[in-house]
């Protein structure tokens, strides 16, 4: 990016923008002195090169991208002039093959997408969907394919329909679900198809001849805060949350949650992120407050963007602390626990692993289950608003290039807890390993649910007589949310100004 695009108009106002933490979706502020940052100018490709696309990726991503140091293709000084540059943009004529090109080989999850509005409207948790969630797992020793529905989205076609969590599937449409058709069957341009389900019969996933229609509605908006409840547990207040994503626009519904919690007495907590990818950090830090307190001298996160970057930053912005209020003002409610218990496992990423990773310091988290993905990075969305610094803005969209409908999704930082700890790339192990059984599934909220069941047991110090034998476990390869066009994200929900010297 050349310093022309990033000088700012003297002018009273604020660039707003959308940021993802790969944990994101962010509505953000950006304001820059007249300075800058020092930035060696890039040449501009040849004006009758069909470079557009290319030339929108490669400034964002030498000035955005977290290993931006790291990839020769991505120096500053990369090319003399402007054919040099030309032929660089030129040797990928797709947009998917060019952005792989300026990808650090240790980056598991930039992405694109060719259409930037599916991308920021499934943000917002709005999406085209019939309401079922699924994880898909091979057969062994095979390309077949089955999927377990996990749970089905209130108000959905799903919801009418004769299918629930536990319930299995092989084929749709009549054709069995293997690793060449899954994504086109389950994904693709069909609006309505069939389910052919299956049972388990002697330990093997067996089809039947049960038939269930499924249609996705458009525009479905789905709301994260699936259930809570207070168990009572031999007189001890047991609260349960179930929370599904890090959606911003369900912060109240959150903290109302909260409210029944604390109104109903809970005195110990089980915070279910399964299945749980991720969402905006701003939602991590109200829940995080909502589970520990809202001592705002405390520190949540510090952000850790790129060397060309990181420097540019002053404490405020990079510091983020527990909240006292929600984002519409609302006192938070918070259950002042010194414990929480969290049931998490491979689908479990970015702002679920940053709520975990974020409490560590102050609290003991006990986490059930699996380990999780290890998403640590956060990312921006960015599409070819070159005045704008190629930031996606909502109010902004009249200025982005209508020759170009791409936006690239790029990891641009890492986040660390108040011990400065953010190496989790391996995801965070389980202290009480427990996966979970296809053949028992159980009921979220149930006391004898296995997770729930193995973390009151935990909570209670009591040793029941039940089995906590796993005789079927899901191995899930792939499910509904990661083929979602938001995947895994965590987005920043705080103004990003620059403290240029």
């Amino acid at each position: 990016m050349d310093k022309k695009a990033l000088k700012i108009k003297i002018e009273p106002m604020k660039k707003y923008f959308m940021l993802f933490l790969a944990l994101g979706f962010v509505l953000a502020s950006c304001s820059n002195d007249d300075d800058g940052i020092t930035n060696t100018p890039t040449p501009e490709p040849d004006p009758n090169a069909d470079v557009t696309v290319q030339n929108f990726m490669w400034k964002t991503m030498n000035f955005w991208y977290f290993w931006q140091q790291d990839v020769p293709d991505l120096a500053d000084d990369r090319f003399a002039d402007s054919e040099s540059y030309t032929a660089f943009l030129t040797s990928e004529t797709d947009p998917s093959e060019f952005f792989n090109k300026l990808r650090f080989t240790e980056d598991r999850f930039s992405f694109l997408n060719s259409d930037y509005k599916i991308l920021t409207q499934a943000s917002a948790g709005i999406s085209k969907s019939n309401g079922l969630e699924f994880g898909l797992v091979r057969f062994s020793n095979s390309e077949e394919i089955f999927g377990y529905v996990r749970y089905v989205q209130p108000n959905s076609d799903a919801s009418t329909k004769n299918i629930k969590r536990g319930d299995l599937f092989t084929g749709v449409d009549g054709q069995t679900l293997n690793d060449g058709n899954y994504r086109d069957l389950l994904f693709g341009d069909n609006d309505t198809y069939v389910l052919n389900m299956a049972t388990i019969m002697n330990n093997e996933v067996a089809p039947n001849d049960v038939e269930v229609s499924l249609t996705k509605q458009e525009n479905f908006v789905k709301n994260p805060v699936f259930l809570d409840k207070v168990l009572d547990v031999n007189g001890q207040k047991i609260g349960y949350l179930k929370y599904n994503s890090f959606t911003n626009e369900f912060d109240e519904d959150l903290n109302n949650a909260f409210g029944r919690l604390v109104a109903g007495g809970a005195t110990e907590l089980v915070l279910d992120l399964r299945y749980n990818g991720g969402g905006s950090v701003n939602s991590a830090r109200l829940l995080s407050s909502m589970i520990y307190g809202t001592n705002t001298d405390n520190l949540f996160l510090r952000q850790r963007w790129n060397t060309k970057l990181q420097s540019q930053f002053g404490d405020a912005q990079l510091n983020d602390f527990f909240a006292n209020e929600t984002n519409a003002g609302s006192a938070i409610n918070t259950l002042n626990l010194s414990r929480v218990f969290v049931l998490a496992g491979t689908s479990s990423a970015s702002a679920s692993e940053l709520v975990m990773n974020g409490l560590a310091p102050y609290m003991n988290v006990i986490h059930i289950g699996e380990t999780t993905r290890g998403k640590n990075e956060f990312s921006i969305t960015f599409v070819d608003d070159a005045d704008n610094d190629y930031i996606y803005s909502p109010q902004r969209e009249d200025n982005i290039n209508s020759d170009n409908s791409w936006a690239i999704q790029p990891l641009c930082g890492r986040n660390e807890n108040a011990d400065g700890f953010s190496d989790y790339t391996a995801g965070l192990t389980p202290d009480v390993v427990l996966e979970e059984d296809l053949s028992n599934l159980g009921v979220f909220g149930d006391e004898n649910e296995p997770l729930l069941a193995r973390a009151i047991q935990e909570i209670t110090g009591s040793v029941s007589k039940r089995s906590f034998t796993v005789k079927m476990p899901a191995k899930p390869f792939n499910d509904s949310d990661m083929m979602s066009p938001i995947k895994d994200k965590m987005f920043l929900d705080k103004p990003i100004n620059f403290n240029f010297k």
